[in-house]
């Protein structure tokens, strides 16, 4: 037989427990060159710049 929980988990410990366990949101800052809201220290989806510099052109993917 395994182990078992000597004692019950009270509803306070068990939320205690679980505080941590939430989903943060996301950090969005605007993007220099197109003013949308882009994901910190990503590429911006919708023009493709990433820091000053053109890495995805967009052109060509749509």
């Amino acid at each position: 037989m395994g182990p078992l929980p000597k004692r019950k988990v009270s509803k306070t410990r068990r939320n205690k427990r679980r505080s941590h366990d939430h989903l943060s949101l996301r950090h969005l800052v605007v993007c220099d060159d197109c003013g949308e809201y882009k994901p910190a220290h990503h590429v911006c989806p919708n023009c493709g710049m990433y820091n000053g510099r053109e890495v995805i052109n967009m052109d060509e993917e749509e």
